[in-house]
């Protein structure tokens, strides 16, 4: 008999939802990606420290060590300390460098396994930063930390960079001198503003945002590649986070011979890594990955993935297609909440025992949210654990005051 609980609906009330009870995905052991997929991992918080977690956070050092093994048990990489974690958003950044540290000394032993991580400004008060130099010594300070442990680095979007910049030369400045010191390719990291309001005119400089849209993006974009082809042998590749698939592609044809695509589009990832071939060379025609939501769907993800590889482009679709609908549900506006369903999920499925986040973000979405949520993990075969998944909803629901 199938698993049933009352669910909200949006009309108002309660209506029963069976669950499936399709078997969840198992991806193939032991099958080679050809993308390069780096998932952006959370954090796990101690629900049991004495803290106060809208001022302090604290880590449950060993379930979060135990995601990223799971994560890279299935061939993905780990995009270290990134927002996903909260970073910038409760997670401060000596206890990010932790982070960090823990998670390079926790792949010495996985072979193959990628790690990425975090390098920006976010330990600076943003009200006090007055001039570029600030940002860039901020940067280097990071930085330095970060590579003395073996670290490769993703180099963060900063808000203290938005808020001081004034042309597009401030933000050439700021990357030409950490892209000249980098000791290994970076990936460079554009967040768009639906995921922090503070990164509004990124790339463009306090005196240059215009007509706004599409004509203020063309000319960010246009000064990022510049960045770029000053310095192809620095850059490993972009992400870039901006929900618009037509923008990434255009900016990937544009790439130097060698950079990738790494494609930040919880929207549109499927179509992206899949590719259209076009371009000037094969990576410029696809989209590798570095992806929040592939925190929450990591084995279909890497079933697709494996799929990909060998060339059954179809069952990578049949596979990733159906999570589509759920990405879209969790980076529904306001974005900066997604992180609130990637643990959700991570809770459901028994990744951890709890429902508690750093900033106490568990808060930020609705019991209307959660339930769809529910209903398009199991639609996309996520449900790892179905009994375990509907025990910790009807928790929920319970905690809400509703019986199910």
């Amino acid at each position: 008999m199938a698993l049933t609980l009352n669910l909200p609906v949006a009309t108002g009330g309660l209506q029963p939802y069976a669950l499936r009870g399709t078997t969840a995905l198992k991806p193939a052991a032991g099958v080679k990606f050809n993308r390069i997929a780096y998932s952006a991992a959370h954090v796990v918080a101690d629900p049991l420290a004495a803290v106060d977690p809208w001022i302090n956070c604290a880590i449950d050092w060993d379930a979060t060590i135990a995601y990223r093994r799971h994560l890279w048990s299935l061939g993905l990489g780990v995009a270290e300390a990134m927002d996903t974690a909260q970073r910038g958003m409760g997670l401060d950044w000596p206890t990010s460098l932790e982070l960090i540290r823990r998670s390079l000394d926790s792949a010495k032993d996985m072979p193959g396994a990628l790690v990425a991580s975090g390098c920006g400004t976010d330990h600076l008060v943003l009200e006090n930063v007055r001039t570029v130099d600030e940002v860039i010594a901020a940067y280097e300070e990071q930085m330095a930390a970060i590579e003395k442990l073996g670290g490769k680095l993703i180099v963060m979007a900063s808000r203290a960079l938005a808020r001081v910049a004034k042309s597009p030369a401030d933000y050439e400045r700021v990357y030409d001198r950490i892209l000249s010191q980098a000791k290994q390719p970076v990936v460079l990291h554009w967040l768009g503003e639906m995921f922090d309001p503070a990164l509004a005119g990124y790339w463009r400089g306090s005196d240059q945002v215009g007509a706004g849209g599409n004509s203020d993006l063309d000319a960010a974009m246009d000064t990022a590649l510049g960045i770029i082809n000053a310095h192809p042998d620095k850059v490993d590749g972009i992400k870039i986070s901006l929900l618009d698939k037509d923008k990434e592609i255009a900016m990937r044809r544009r790439l130097p011979a060698g950079v990738r695509m790494y494609t930040g589009d919880d929207f549109n990832y499927a179509e992206l890594i899949a590719g259209d071939g076009h371009g000037s060379e094969l990576i410029h025609g696809q989209s590798d990955a570095l992806l929040g939501i592939f925190d929450a769907i990591a084995p279909a993800a890497s079933a697709a993935l494996g799929e990909l590889a060998q060339g059954n482009v179809d069952k990578f679709h049949a596979i990733l297609g159906p999570t589509v609908p759920l990405s879209r549900h969790i980076f529904a506006a306001p974005t900066r909440f997604y992180k609130t369903g990637v643990v959700f999920m991570a809770w459901l499925n028994g990744h951890q025992s709890h429902f508690s986040m750093v900033g106490g973000q568990q808060s930020t979405r609705s019991l209307q949210h959660f339930a769809e949520l529910f209903r398009l993990a199991d639609a996309a075969n996520l449900l790892e654990q179905p009994d375990l998944a509907a025990h910790r909803m009807k928790t929920l629901l319970a905690l809400h005051g509703v019986e199910s």
